[in-house]
């Protein structure tokens, strides 16, 4: 790993005549001397990554991680984004940004709704194609992790998470869907 350092080098310029930063190695780390709170969170991103890396093989290189936390919850039909602000503890405002780069990637749409007032966003045929996507790609990697861990380890580990997902009292939060993106 290699980290650009605040230290100017000496002569060299950047475009627009500021001075190119130093670039240093990264001291090496032992993986295994993590805290498991660190090491927990590497996995997790990087089985995100795994996941997006098959989205964007099948075709939908739009979507981010954010995005999943919206698509989590039109799954079970057309929301307001107010509902779907309070579902996830964030601003109207933050809902609408995601919600527009979803509908103008096509993964949803508004929909028509009895009250003009209220504006309904529903998950479209692409959409619900990507959410097939992404559980194939975590299946798969389930079954990698088994393969990896063994039977009995990969059940430990799942065994193991899950009692630190809710002594850290997060369960509720993830039992609701109310994890809030971060």
């Amino acid at each position: 790993m290699v980290v650009q350092s605040t230290t100017p080098r000496p002569g060299a310029r950047r475009a627009g005549g500021r001075p190119a930063l130093a670039t240093v190695p990264a001291a090496p780390i032992a993986v295994a001397e993590l805290p498991l709170s660190y090491l927990a969170q590497f996995v997790g991103d990087a089985a995100g990554a795994r996941v997006l890396a098959a989205l964007r093989r099948r075709g939908h290189g739009a979507l981010r991680t954010a995005h999943g936390f919206v698509i989590q919850h039109l799954l079970g039909g057309p929301r307001t984004i107010g509902e779907l602000a309070a579902l996830l503890g964030i601003s109207q405002q933050a809902v609408s940004k995601t919600v527009a780069e979803l509908v103008a990637a096509r993964y949803a749409a508004a929909v028509a709704t009895d009250d003009r007032r209220q504006r309904r966003v529903a998950l479209t045929r692409r959409g619900r194609a990507a959410v097939e996507v992404g559980r194939g790609a975590r299946a798969a990697l389930e079954v990698e992790l088994r393969r990896v861990l063994g039977p009995r380890g990969f059940a430990q580990a799942h065994r193991a998470l899950a009692r630190l997902i809710e002594h850290l009292g997060a369960g509720d939060a993830v039992r609701q869907r109310r994890v809030r993106p971060t």
